[in-house]
C-alpha cells in the first residue's frame, strides 16, 4: 500500500497543521501529544514518508531514535516521573492510528493509570505550559 500523504503527521511535517513542537531537527519532529495518555505525553515523528518501521531507512531511523532518547531525557528531566515509557505501533492491529511511523514518550508515576490512546484532546495551555518545561531541559 503507498504511503498516505495526507496523514495528519504529514501534514504537521509540512505546516498545513499545528502542533506545540518541542524539538526538531533534519530527520525528526518531536511535539506534544494532543491526546495523551498522561501529561507530558510527546510524539517524534520521522520526516521520512514512511507507515511502518519496517520501511524507515536507516538514516532516518536513527534520527528518529536519537530524537527519542533526547525527548526522553527531557521528559525524565523536566517532570521527574517514576518511568518513562517508550512505544511505537506498527499497523491499526498493533494500535497505531496514524499512518505514519512516530514514536511516544510517555512518563509514568506509580499508581497512576494512563488515559485511553487517541481518545480525548487535552487542554491546549496545559500542553503548552508542559512543553516548556521540557523545552527548558532541551537548551
Amino acid at each position: 500500500m503507498p504511503y498516505d500523504h495526507a496523514n495528519a503527521f504529514a501534514k504537521i511535517l509540512r505546516g498545513e497543521l499545528p502542533s506545540i513542537k518541542l524539538a526538531e531537527d533534519d530527520h525528526a519532529l518531536a511535539i506534544m501529544d494532543i491526546m495523551p495518555q498522561a501529561d507530558g505525553h510527546a510524539l517524534v515523528i520521522p520526516k521520512a514518508p514512511s507507515e511502518l518501521i519496517f520501511d524507515l531507512p536507516d538514516e532516518a531511523l536513527v534520527g528518529a531514535m536519537r530524537m527519542t532518547q533526547r525527548i526522553a531525557v527531557a521528559v525524565r528531566a523536566a517532570l521527574q516521573p517514576d518511568g518513562v515509557f517508550i512505544g511505537q505501533f506498527n499497523g491499526a492491529a498493533a494500535g497505531q492510528t496514524v499512518p505514519h511511523v512516530h514514536f511516544h514518550v510517555i512518563p509514568r508515576w506509580s499508581g497512576s493509570e494512563l488515559r485511553m490512546h487517541a481518545r480525548e484532546r487535552a487542554d491546549t495551555q496545559k500542553l503548552e505550559a508542559l512543553a516548556q518545561r521540557i523545552q527548558a531541559q532541551l537548551r
